[in-house]
């Protein structure tokens, strides 16, 4: 069912909508509907499109399934700590030798003498194979069962219970509760001790100078002796203050130790390919690779002719190409991560496209998937991969993607060094598609320099969006149809076959797992931080501080185990720094932390991690020290298009200059076209986002107006504070046109001098 791992419409599951808890009291597949039931005994009858797609409606954290999670983030694979991984992996290849007899779970990557006899699914059953191996780990000494797996004694029980959570939870599953066991706080700290905490950190942080750990212990208990006594003053109640090592704990986690931040640190360990795969299914490999796109395309901000890098994800059954992406400059983490969500989701239809081009594969009718999806579906495949192959390039080996990859639940199978064959699939489809495709666009740059023509630049044509639209269309109407030739399945060699013909054949065979991922999809393929403390100020997530009111209580703790005991994840969109995601430990809910920096009024210009590295380290040669946030918008809106004058600010940049601001506004549009946007309300397809700023405007120019706008309003906000009570206005002095808009005048703190007003600026 669509959204499984998001929201369970099993009979006894229950489901929060619209702030009313109802109970799933029966379901009617064949109709995709459900019977709800509520406390007070109404009943209510709803689709499963409509449940799924409602923006206020999520699982109960009060049925079974949930309610052991209730207060707390979901446990992954980072929470493990690495010595306890060898652990769970034997129990996890126990499990798949008692499942389908071979220890890997794959029958075609077989270790020698698999499967034994005890274990062949062919000759045995699920209770024997189980019995087997209850037998074989009893055999077993108590103190080399607990070596290898963490218990002295394993049973039929024992395996069942793996079993169970493997199946609700994945590898994580296979992990003993106390090795994720949940915090229990400080019993020990009394009312009266948190408030001498309190005290304490009031008077070292905004009166004393820094004093030691020690120090603060003392101020602790003398303030609960001279404070905490009775009336009488003739005997003291007895408050029991726990010791140094508690104390120093509890401040910790409270207030930090001292300003200092765990690194993230964590090796991946890439398992390495053994043998040869035969591809039987569509989605059992799926190929990625990036290379520089053949076709000099010009850039959607300033119109200048740039080279592109192509992402493809490529089905290795079926040759389809699943999903693609173009990037400016380079691609990162992010952008591959969402080719991989990309591959996982269904293609919406657009505009331009016909009636041909919509979900043609028999066995499952378009309206199903158009109503599971809430959308009209194109005719392209979507699967959730279960091996993903690539190079050894580092965007793909680093820990972000291979943390997106463990929480899709597929195996990491990386290219031998040297051994192109590995994936020749997915680099003889970018041989393909330079001569079906590219060759014949205006632009095309060769295959090498050496077949470059005089002037691909001056050629180029198409801009970014139009040659992804280009891509697009291709793909779904003409490579999905085309003929695979010496690329014919196995079974079939001398058949005619298409990506298309295949992915339907595959239904008549295995059929079709109709798994649609929710929206919170995108927020889990963010990167990760894992934050110690909830400050005052808000969470500091690389360089920049992140505020919400939900998170303003000093002493909010995390209740997560393992490896990151008591620390918060918060996940970070590098293409868009204005705001980081959080998700809430009861209801499970995604918000927004905004970054404290951004001004009240008006929108900030998107920027993402190149530009926050840039102003920060501008900062840092400068000798600045802000005491927030706020102290950095100025230089930031600076570098975001206050330059003089505005009307001609693409001759005054290099062109690297304007190759960065390009990618950055390019990123900031790809980032919100990723985002999970609200429901529509009709039922129309989605379109694509418009290309451009509003009224035609070039998107240099509207990001520069609002960059000045932005410059112009803080400034406004800085004298507004320093005068004590508003003055009558003054005429516009000469020349304030162009002082406004000049990045080497510094606006006044005096009373004699009012920023122009824009408008009235711009009428003088």
């Amino acid at each position: 069912m669509m959204g499984a791992a998001a929201l369970d419409l099993s009979p006894g599951a229950g489901v929060v909508l619209d702030e009313v808890e109802w109970l799933v009291e029966r379901q009617e597949p064949h109709l995709g509907r459900v019977h709800l039931v509520r406390a007070d005994g109404e009943r209510q009858r709803a689709s499963f499109r409509f449940l799924v797609n409602h923006p206020r409606c999520r699982p109960s954290s009060r049925t079974a399934a949930e309610g052991a999670n209730r207060g707390r983030q979901s446990a992954s694979w980072s929470d493990v700590k690495p010595e306890k991984r060898p652990l769970m992996e034997q129990r996890f290849a126990h499990l798949m030798e008692v499942n389908c007899g071979f220890r890997s779970g794959d029958p075609f990557r077989p270790e020698p003498g698999e499967p034994h006899p005890e274990y062949d699914p062919d000759r045995t059953t699920l209770t024997e194979r189980r019995a087997a191996k209850a037998a074989e780990l009893s055999a077993l000494r108590p103190e080399e069962a607990k070596l290898l797996l963490g218990v002295a004694h394993v049973g039929v029980r024992t395996l069942e219970r793996w079993e169970r959570r493997r199946r609700k939870y994945g590898i994580v599953g296979c992990a003993d509760h106390r090795w994720l066991r949940a915090s229990g706080g400080h019993p020990s700290v009394s009312e009266e001790v948190r408030e001498a905490i309190f005290a304490v950190r009031a008077e070292t942080q905004h009166h004393r100078s820094r004093v030691s750990a020690r120090t603060r212990e003392i101020m602790i208990r003398r303030y609960v002796r001279e404070t905490f006594e009775n009336e009488d003053g003739d005997e003291r109640e007895k408050i029991e203050v726990p010791s140094y090592h508690t104390l120093l704990r509890v401040w910790k986690e409270w207030f930090g130790p001292g300003g200092a931040r765990q690194k993230y640190e964590r090796s991946a360990e890439l398992p390495t390919k053994n043998g040869h795969v035969l591809v039987t299914r569509p989605g059992q490999v799926v190929a990625l690779d990036t290379t520089i796109l053949p076709v000099m395309v010009r850039e959607n901000v300033f119109g200048d002719p740039t080279t592109v890098h192509l992402t493809l994800a490529l089905d290795v059954y079926t040759h389809s190409i699943c999903a693609f992406r173009l990037t400016l400059v380079s691609d990162s983490s992010v952008d591959v991560a969402m080719v991989l969500r990309d591959v996982m989701l269904p293609l919406p239809m657009r505009e331009e496209w016909g009636e041909d081009m919509e979900w043609p594969y028999p066995g499952l009718p378009a309206a199903m998937v158009s109503e599971f999806a809430g959308y009209e579906v194109a005719g392209l495949p979507f699967f959730t991969p279960e091996t993903v192959t690539s190079d050894h390039g580092s965007v793909y080996r680093n820990h972000h993607l291979v943390d997106v990859q463990e929480a899709m639940g597929c195996r990491i199978l990386p290219a031998r060094v040297l051994r192109p064959q590995d994936k020749s699939a997915v680099e003889r489809v970018f041989g393909s598609i330079r001569s079906l495709v590219f060759e014949k666009l205006a632009g095309y740059t060769g295959v090498d320099v050496s077949d470059r023509g005089a002037d691909p630049e001056g050629d180029a044509v198409m801009t970014l969006a139009e040659m992804e639209h280009f891509i697009a269309t291709w793909v779904v109407k003409v490579w999905q149809n085309r003929r695979l030739g010496e690329f014919a399945p196995s079974w079939d060699p001398g058949g005619d076959h298409s990506p298309n013909t295949l992915f339907a054949a595959s239904f008549a065979q295995e059929g079709f797992d109709l798994d649609i991922p929710s929206s919170e999809t995108y927020y889990r393929f963010l990167p990760e931080h894992h934050v110690k403390r909830i400050h005052r100020r808000g969470v500091k997530v690389k360089g920049l501080w992140y505020e919400a009111a939900l998170l303003h209580q000093p002493d909010m703790n995390s209740a997560r185990g393992g490896r990151y005991k008591q620390h918060w994840v918060i996940h970070r969109e590098p293409r868009d720094r204005r705001v980081v995601y959080f998700q809430d430990p009861d209801t499970h809910e995604w918000h927004e932390l905004r970054w404290t920096g951004l001004p009240p009024e008006g929108e900030m210009p998107a920027f993402g991690d190149a530009r926050v590295e840039e102003l920060l380290t501008r900062v840092r040669e400068a000798g600045l020290k802000p005491r927030s946030d706020s102290e950095l918008v100025p230089k930031l809106l600076e570098m975001l298009g206050a330059v003089d004058p505005v009307a001609k600010w693409p001759s005054q940049l290099t062109k690297s200059q304007r190759t960065q601001h390009a990618r950055e506004i390019t990123q900031a549009q790809a980032a919100a076209a990723d985002r999970p946007q609200q429901p529509p309300k009709s039922n129309k397809p989605p379109r694509l986002a418009a290309v451009g700023a509003p009224d035609g405007q070039p998107q240099w120019r509207e990001r520069a107006r609002q960059a000045t706008e932005g410059l112009d309003a803080h400034r406004r906000r800085r004298r507004e504070t320093a005068k004590p009570a508003q003055q009558p206005s003054a005429p516009a002095p000469l020349g304030s046109s162009r002082r406004g808009r000049n990045l080497f005048v510094i606006a006044d703190d005096d009373d004699g001098f009012d920023e122009p007003d824009p408008q009235s600026t711009e009428e003088t």
